[in-house]
């Protein structure tokens, strides 16, 4: 009978990497792996696995960059989560792959300027999106959750994932926080009013210097 040589497992990194990123910026999943006798990549959530580029020219907006480090690019509020990095390699040039792991959280934020009375669309109801709490009264409280829906009669969701403000106010100005079901934030977006006064002026100052 074949013996089947033993796969090495070796300890994660770090079990939990936080990661934060900026919505349409770019993040870096670092291995910090630092031999280049690496084989294979691979990359996945708890709902599906992610192909990973071998160059940043490759279409696609997930790339590896050095040995092992995995870049996501454009960021949208979906990427938003758990992710599974692991990376097999040969040991000391025989046919042994070890495998190394590690497990990243990441988040994603974005600021928001409205104008009071506009409708206001936050595609925030990802997949993964438990509730919604908001500090716009002072205090957190819920807006929306995965079981009951919306909190209040200003607001609807709908079945593209956008949590609607149908009529901002300034009470609605405020850090608007989405978790999923461990508590974990996974996309923070800060929410400013702008006045239509404010723009009115604006006009008007802009008049008088043309008239003068």
């Amino acid at each position: 009978m074949e013996v089947v040589p033993s796969v090495e497992i070796l300890p994660a990194g770090n079990p939990f990497i936080s990661v934060s990123g900026k919505k349409r910026g770019n993040i870096r999943l670092r291995c910090e792996h630092e031999d280049d006798n690496i084989v294979q990549i691979e990359l996945f959530t708890p709902s599906r696995v992610i192909e990973v580029c071998e160059t940043e020219e490759c279409r696609g907006r997930v790339f590896k960059e050095g040995n092992c480090d995995v870049v996501i690019k454009n960021l949208i509020f979906s990427d938003a989560g758990k992710y599974f990095l692991d990376i097999y390699y040969n040991n000391d040039q025989t046919e042994l792959k070890p495998k190394k792991e590690w497990t990243y959280q990441l988040h994603i934020h974005d600021e928001i300027s409205v104008k009071t009375g506009e409708e206001l669309k936050m595609s925030v109801l990802v997949s993964d999106a438990d509730k919604v709490k908001t500090n716009s009264s002072g205090e957190w409280k819920e807006v929306w959750t995965r079981d009951h829906g919306v909190q209040s009669d200003r607001m609807n969701d709908d079945n593209d994932g956008n949590l609607i403000i149908k009529s901002f106010l300034d009470s609605d100005a405020g850090t608007y926080r989405v978790l999923d079901t461990e508590g974990e934030i996974l996309i923070t977006v800060t929410i400013t009013g702008e006045r239509v006064f404010r723009n009115i002026s604006n006009i008007l100052s802009l008049g008088f210097d043309l008239l003068n």
